[in-house]
């Protein structure tokens, strides 16, 4: 192996020996603890330029859109026509031939009833 892969290879492996040891020591929050480490690194790559840091202007939130509800429709009255008058059923008269009369002036009749409209008196 040439020296330049070699000193490479330590270099990566030392780095990320650093870099556990560094997360390792974030694990332990609580009471003391102490770390070892050999961190190597030139120190150009230890400082890292920040850009300032840029503000946006407040979010603008649309309001929401108004609800319309429409007036209700006026109720609508559908106009039945008069109910014609319903004539009341006619009711019969019962005539008997023999013998002559009207029921109930007569109340058997063997030769069977005759059905008569009702008449009404006329004065002259």
């Amino acid at each position: 192996m040439n020296w330049k892969k070699m000193t490479m290879t330590v270099a990566v492996f030392l780095m990320g020996l650093s870099m556990t040891q560094a997360a390792l020591a974030h694990r332990h929050s609580h009471g003391w603890h102490g770390n070892v480490g050999i961190y190597l690194a030139p120190p150009l790559l230890g400082w890292r330029y920040y850009p300032p840091p840029y503000y946006y202007p407040p979010a603008y939130y649309y309001p929401p859109p108004p609800v319309y509800v429409p007036p209700p429709q006026p109720p609508v009255y559908i106009e039945r026509p008069p109910a014609e008058p319903v004539e009341p059923p006619q009711a019969y008269w019962y005539y008997c031939t023999d013998p002559e009369g009207y029921y109930p002036t007569v109340k058997e009749c063997p030769g069977g009833w005759l059905k008569v409209l009702p008449q009404t008196e006329q004065t002259p």
